[in-house]
């Protein structure tokens, strides 16, 4: 009885074998096609992404921010704050003094390379609303 058995299993691991060997060669093929077609997504993915950064710092939007005070917006726009600041004739040392920030942040602002955030928004519409002389008052009792 046990060469039947033996003989009943050589037999079934040889037909599973032969299962196998048939079966491989399309699940070969299908996961090299699953590889290639995860790699050209990822390439795509990368593709896009580097385009909405490009877009992105070609093309940058005002910041808008609630006042607390009214109920209009606070905007900021880079060329509006550098003519703000020329207006009132005052360097971005002088300008930073007034809205809590440093010169080079001032800078960075009107070149558009960074933005203020809100509390610092808050500021720049107190300044906005200053004219020469107040600006120059102010400046005086900083120092």
């Amino acid at each position: 009885m046990s060469t039947f058995a033996n003989q009943l299993k050589t037999e079934i691991a040889r037909i599973a074998k032969k299962e196998i060997k048939q079966e491989t060669p399309s699940l070969k093929k299908s996961s090299a096609q699953y590889r290639s077609d995860i790699a050209a997504l990822k390439r795509r993915v990368s593709a896009l992404e580097s385009l909405v950064g490009k877009l992105s710092k070609h093309s940058p939007q005002p910041v808008k921010v609630t006042d607390t005070n009214d109920s209009m917006p606070i905007r900021f726009r880079a060329d509006g704050f550098a003519s703000l600041r020329k207006k009132l004739s005052i360097t971005a040392q002088e300008m930073g003094s007034l809205v809590g920030v440093t010169a080079q942040s001032i800078l960075k602002w009107e070149h558009g390379k960074s933005k203020p955030r809100a509390s610092q928004l808050q500021a720049i519409a107190s300044v906005r609303k200053m004219g020469k002389r107040a600006v120059t008052e102010r400046l005086e009792a900083a120092k």
